[in-house]
């Protein structure tokens, strides 16, 4: 079952302004692909607690569906309105002057080749960032 709720464009913005939410959106807007939490927690290098706390946010937003795989929630960007998907192309766009967006997707892209059969299936594989933190 696919979780989608409308997006506020106050709530969307107030949402992007944390900027490690706007890595995880950034990240899932830039490959298009979907995500697990802890695909995320090893790409972006954060706590998982940090990670699920900001994935939450970014549902309720709207600016993320999530779709339940057994003990997996596979998280996607879904521009499902045309003021979403301009946003799309705005954040993809954005500048990378320090390389965090960079680094995110380098790991991001390792952590993706993990997979087994396209489904995360090893959990999280950075001890430092599994822990509450």
């Amino acid at each position: 079952m696919i979780h989608v709720v409308r997006a506020e464009p106050e709530v969307v913005f107030q949402a992007l302004a944390d900027p490690l939410r706007f890595r995880i959106i950034r990240l899932l807007a830039v490959t298009g692909e979907e995500s697990c939490l802890c695909e995320l927690v090893d790409s972006l290098r954060e706590f998982k607690y940090s990670v699920s706390r900001h994935l939450k946010i970014l549902r309720q937003a709207g600016l993320l569906s999530a779709e339940r795989e057994g003990r997996f929630v596979y998280h996607r960007f879904l521009p499902t309105s045309a003021v979403l998907a301009v946003l799309a192309e705005l954040i993809r766009a954005v500048p990378d002057p320090r390389g965090t967006y960079r680094t995110d997707l380098k790991h991001f892209r390792a952590r993706m080749r993990l997979r087994e059969s396209g489904r995360c299936r090893t959990g999280i594989q950075s001890e430092n960032h599994r822990a509450a933190g």
